[in-house]
């Protein structure tokens, strides 16, 4: 390649690599929240039912600060992210999946200040993203940043990109061909940026409509969301569910393919995709009393497609945290009172529900014919998917768990607010 620069040369053939071996990724890798693919699917068996803080453990490891982000699998690297409020430290730690041992313990960043967060939140609630090579990091307001897998060594770094998240950060990152999908929605902004994954670059940045926020309170105008990219007659849709209206983009360019106008406060559970159909949630009211709505919704529209596409769409209690997963047709998923759900998602018709004890903030996560769903006080219970409301097996470990679990090589890795544990 005589007329690139080295550099120039270097950079493209990091990112030959990157898209070689991002290639091979095995159905063990667990990359992002809620997985590889982001639904919240294990494509792997064997993994185990029953366990304790003595039994069906191979390792754990004590959590030096407080995350909410969930683990990543990639190869024999397990990551998580930590913060300690005290010291401000933010930190990436990764250990070996098989012995548990510590290989990397980085600090990510150190702000001078702290901004405040939710009592239920934490300063390293966002997943982020992992490929063969690198892993991609966020904190917020407080930086993106890129690492290398083995060495530790920083890529790249942004602390530009800034927002008022005013009750702390939850959007999880989201890896899509070259491109890093970051979210910062707040209070003052809201915006989507595709960045350069190899550089940090920004390729790409959209503001949601502002005529669609100027009229809602500061506080509801923030969002906690997740994205997933669907495949619509041949074109890449990013589908993103923000307070005040969820919007198609353009994987690519950004720009707006539809929009459906309907929420009214912030939102935290992501989008899912199933047979053919969206499923996203909104925060909206009627007569001065807020509550959740789940829509379907045929995402093969342009324009405003609030009259046209939608299929169905269902009442539950506010402020839904968890997101529903797709199996089989059907929709399971747990509302902020502790019901669990199985729906029919071609109709939307609830087939079975069952009133559970605790709260439910983690999603909940499909293995070889079982859900696993997790409560704020350590327990895991796991039901058999099903046409009727199966309970296996309940289990207990110490701490809470915020942290939806990672599901890798016939093992469980399981965040609590104490430990991080290997199930097997």
């Amino acid at each position: 390649m005589p007329n690139l620069s080295r550099a120039t040369t270097i950079l493209a053939m990091v990112c030959l690599a990157q898209i070689t071996l991002f290639a091979q990724t095995s159905p063990s890798d667990w990359t992002h929240f809620r997985g590889s693919k982001l639904n919240g699917v294990s494509l792997e068996s064997g993994f185990p039912l029953s366990w304790n803080d003595s039994t069906n453990i191979s390792w754990t490891y004590p959590d030096p600060g407080k995350g909410w982000s969930s683990p990543l699998v990639y190869g024999e690297q397990v990551w998580i992210t930590t913060a300690n409020r005290e010291t401000r430290e933010m930190r990436a730690i990764c250990l070996d999946l098989q012995s548990g041992e510590e290989l990397h313990k980085l600090l990510i960043f150190q702000p001078e200040s702290l901004y405040r967060i939710h009592a239920v939140n934490s300063y390293a609630t966002p997943t982020g993203a992992i490929e063969a090579g690198f892993i991609y990091l966020h904190f917020g307001r407080y930086g993106t940043a890129c690492l290398n897998t083995t060495t530790g060594e920083r890529v790249w770094e942004r602390t530009d990109i800034q927002c008022e998240h005013i009750q702390g950060p939850g959007s999880s990152l989201m890896l899509y061909e070259d491109k890093l999908i970051v979210h910062m929605e707040g209070t003052d902004v809201q915006q989507i940026l595709a960045l350069d994954k190899s550089t940090g670059k920004t390729i790409w940045i959209t503001e949601r409509p502002a005529d669609l926020y100027e009229d809602m309170a500061d506080i509801g105008k923030k969002a906690y969301v997740t994205p997933i990219v669907v495949k619509v007659k041949g074109r890449d849709l990013l589908i993103s569910n923000g307070s005040s209206v969820c919007i198609a983009y353009d994987a690519e360019t950004g720009k707006e393919v539809w929009r459906i106008i309907q929420g009214e406060d912030s939102t935290i559970s992501m989008p899912v995709e199933g047979d053919g159909l969206v499923y996203f949630a909104f925060v909206t009211g009627e007569d001065g009393i807020k509550y959740t709505e789940l829509f379907a919704v045929d995402p093969a529209g342009t324009g405003d497609i609030s009259t046209s596409h939608i299929r169905w769409r269902m009442k539950a209690p506010i402020l839904q945290l968890s997101t529903p997963v797709y199996v089989d047709k059907r929709l399971y998923t747990v509302d902020s009172r502790g019901v669990f759900y199985s729906l029919n998602a071609t109709t939307g018709q609830i087939e079975w529900s069952e009133k559970l004890k605790g709260k439910f903030h983690s999603s909940p996560i499909f293995a070889d014919g079982y859900l696993y769903i997790s409560t704020i006080k350590g327990e895991t219970l796991v039901y058999k998917a099903g046409a009727t409301p199966e309970l296996v097996e309940r289990n207990k470990l110490k701490g809470e768990i915020w942290a939806t679990p990672a599901f890798s090589g016939g093992a469980i890795l399981m965040r609590t607010s104490e430990f991080l544990y290997r199930i097997n």
